[in-house]
């Protein structure tokens, strides 16, 4: 078919006529998301928002095509664009504030470096995450989770803070604590396992840090020794929040599938609603391992670990004490609404008496010794860091 144009004009192709159509919708939704940037901007900025005009255009701006109300949304933003890092971000922050030093860690959207500032010489772990990865894996979600949790949580001594977070063009940093104890995992690999009075010292400063969450109605999920590390006193940090889930109200529940297998609830393998007693579950996991050197139920063979989670009756040998015992068997009862913490969360675990030993206030404020030193002498010292990702070459893309 051919249109055609006036008689002096060139005669104009279906095709082309396609073409352009296709090239004035683009202009218009890169115009469009240009606006929502901008309107956002504006929206996360307290002062501004008050003011009784904005306040009018924010009102005049809630999308009403047709287009954003259907259920086929315009795609994602391509990885050129902002992601609002909300009142973390610190737009006068780039890469090159930083000296990129070593990998410290690894996970699938990107890396975690030791950097140090250059103006303030204060080190810092630095998590910088490809925006491309993120959004083709819509794991957004995910990640603004984790700063919504990171911000929260900056006033809890078990909880890592984030000091402050920017982005490149293709990256997202956020500027954390620097913790160099090492991965509890790490020293449990090395020792085998615990003894008790090491792992009720553990498993305390967790519970606590794990209360405190749940005062804020968020359920951590993810609990398991690779997200918990020591600091250089020999003290718990808690890290990595993306797959905290927020806004878990005393009796609510949530549904997705996610966590690491060995310590997955068995309502969370049914796929069944769980609540903030999935993370008792997960402690109960923990201490299991601190105390018998592996995870309860474990099996190599995955299908066959998930049939024992669900199906199979908890078993302990008897080198552990009758408290440790009923402790564990509390945390590990498989229907949630029997398990310990059900009723009175935190509470119930803090006045088990596995842990009567336990001085609660001196806990939190620091005051007992931790068992173990990790013994750095200093924040250089990556002894406690696996040389898989330390003897890894940084990428100069990091600090561009």
């Amino acid at each position: 078919m051919t249109v055609k144009a006036e008689a002096s004009g060139p005669t104009l192709t279906y095709s082309k006529m396609r073409g352009m159509v296709a090239i004035l919708i683009a202009f218009m939704k890169q115009r469009r998301m240009g606006l929502n940037d901008f309107i956002q901007k504006i929206a996360t900025n307290s002062y501004a928002c008050k003011h009784p005009e904005v306040q009018s255009i924010l009102k005049i701006s809630q999308p009403q095509e047709p287009e954003l109300m259907n259920a086929n949304p315009s795609p994602p933003p391509s990885p050129s664009q902002q992601i609002n890092l909300g009142p973390s971000s610190n737009p006068h922050a780039k890469p090159s504030d930083f000296h990129f030093l070593k990998v410290i860690g690894k996970g699938s959207f990107g890396k975690v470096l030791l950097a140090r500032h250059k103006a303030e010489e204060q080190f810092y772990a630095v998590k910088v995450l490809q925006k491309k990865a993120i959004l083709k894996k819509k794991e957004e979600k995910h990640i603004m989770s984790e700063r919504n949790v990171l911000l929260k949580n900056v006033k809890h001594p078990f909880l890592v803070g984030l000091h402050f977070s920017f982005q490149t063009a293709d990256k997202l940093y956020f500027v954390l604590d620097y913790i160099n104890g090492g991965e509890l995992f790490y020293h449990l690999q090395r020792e085998r396992c615990f003894l008790e009075p090491r792992a009720r010292f553990y498993a305390a400063e967790i519970a606590s840090a794990l209360g405190y969450l749940h005062s804020l109605n968020i359920v951590y999920r993810d609990l398991k020794p690779e997200n918990i590390l020591l600091d250089s006193q020999g003290h718990i940090v808690l890290t990595d929040f993306g797959l905290c889930k927020e806004n878990i109200e005393q009796n609510g529940t949530t549904s997705t599938f996610c966590g690491t297998p060995e310590y997955l609830a068995p309502e969370v393998l049914h796929k069944q609603p769980y609540d903030r007693t999935v993370d008792w579950w997960c402690l109960g996991a923990v201490l299991y391992e601190m105390l018998y050197g592996l995870p309860p139920f474990y099996s190599r063979n995955t299908a066959e670990m998930y049939d024992n989670i669900l199906n199979k009756p908890l078993q302990l040998k008897p080198n552990i004490t009758n408290s440790a015992r009923h402790l564990l068997e509390g945390l590990l009862q498989k229907d949630r609404t029997k398990r310990l913490g059900a009723k009175e969360d935190f509470t119930e675990i803090k006045n088990h008496i596995f842990f009567s030993p336990i001085n609660w206030d001196d806990l939190i404020n620091k005051k007992i010794t931790p068992p173990f030193n990790p013994n750095v002498s200093g924040p250089s010292d990556l002894r406690h860091f696996d040389p898989e990702f330390t003897d890894e070459p940084v990428p100069n893309s990091i600090g561009s």
